[in-house]
C-alpha cells in the first residue's frame, strides 16, 4: 500500500524543546492503514518507507488519537535537505512496510 498527499509539517507542543516535527496522514489513509494492519502492538507504530523530495528513508508512523488519524515524524536531516520548515506543505510518499 502505497499512499501519495500533499501536508503541512507542524510542531508536536507537548515536546517542543525536542522540536519533533510531524505531518498527518489524510484520514481516509488512515482508516485503511487500520484496516490492513489491524491491532497494533506498544504505541500503534506501523513501520513505513517514505519519500519526501529527494530523501526516501525508514521510519514509523504512530496514531494520533487526537486528531483520529497516523502521523509521520520528519527528522532534521530531512527537512534540512528538502528545505522545509513548519508550515510549509511537502508532497510526501508513505509506503507501508507492515501488514
Amino acid at each position: 500500500m502505497v499512499v501519495n498527499f500533499d501536508a503541512e509539517l507542524w510542531d508536536w507542543d507537548a515536546r517542543r524543546a525536542d522540536s519533533w516535527t510531524f505531518v498527518s496522514l489524510p484520514a481516509d489513509a488512515s482508516e485503511e492503514i487500520r484496516a490492513v494492519t489491524g491491532p497494533r502492538r506498544g504505541f500503534g507504530s506501523v513501520r513505513v518507507r517514505v519519500t519526501v523530495g529527494a530523501t526516501t528513508w525508514t521510519t514509523s508512523v504512530f496514531p494520533d488519537s487526537g486528531r483520529g488519524v497516523y502521523v509521520l515524524p520528519v527528522k532534521r536531516a530531512v527537512r534540512r535537505a528538502e528545505k522545509l520548515d513548519v508550515g510549509d506543505v511537502a508532497a510526501v510518499s508513505v509506503e507501508l512496510l507492515d501488514g
